[in-house]
């Protein structure tokens, strides 16, 4: 997997909205793009999905699904990100196959990480790290989490919440391969221009 920005749709229900959006981000450089829409009904899913697998294959960036591993299967996703109350990682691995991508969230905790290394995850995403606009949780992880997971873990490590290219940083000198973004990117004035920032950390 390449080192660089992971980028997370936020909950539009607004296809076209979203393409248009999903598309500049594309061209300032997203090494992997997941679909993650939490409100979302069977149809729309499938529909936004559908759009933005296309749109991923033209650019040549992986296109994941978050947790839905039976549309990532229908439409033939590069695979599926599963979160700690998400399916067990070790049951995606065995309904995707060997091939796909399988990425599991370990909050800031290494011994989750290692469960999932261990059950057959790609990589492990770890946060959040600073407040986040779109997702609750507690800002409890620490760096020290990112030095720890690359000496002992042989997977990509992933990082998110609240990202900025300024606050990321510190965190990809300590380890971090990918940057998980939202709201830095799509709500940003010049999408294109966010995506080139995280890029160039890179």
């Amino acid at each position: 997997m390449k080192k660089g920005l992971y980028l997370v749709t936020p909950d539009w229900d607004d296809t076209a909205h979203l393409l248009a959006v999903t598309t500049a981000a594309l061209e300032g450089g997203v090494v992997l793009l997941q679909y993650r829409h939490k409100t979302a009904g069977p149809a729309l899913q499938r529909e936004q999905a559908t759009a933005l697998l296309a749109l991923c294959r033209q650019f040549d960036c992986p296109f994941i699904i978050n947790d839905h591993v039976a549309l990532a299967l229908e439409i033939g996703a590069d695979g599926v990100h599963v979160g700690g109350t998400d399916a067990a990682v070790s049951a995606v691995r065995a309904q995707v196959g060997p091939d796909r991508i399988v990425g599991a969230s370990c909050y800031g905790d290494l011994a989750l990480a290692k469960a999932a290394h261990a059950a057959g995850a790609s990589y492990v995403a770890y946060g959040g790290f600073y407040p986040s606009k779109v997702k609750k949780y507690p800002v409890t992880t620490a760096v020290d989490i990112l030095l720890q997971s690359r000496n002992v873990l042989p997977l990509p490590s992933v990082v998110i919440g609240g990202m900025t290219p300024e606050n990321a940083t510190p965190l990809i000198v300590a380890g971090a391969d990918m940057v998980a973004a939202i709201s830095s990117v799509y709500l940003a004035d010049d999408p294109k221009q966010a995506a080139q920032a995280f890029a160039a950390l890179f």
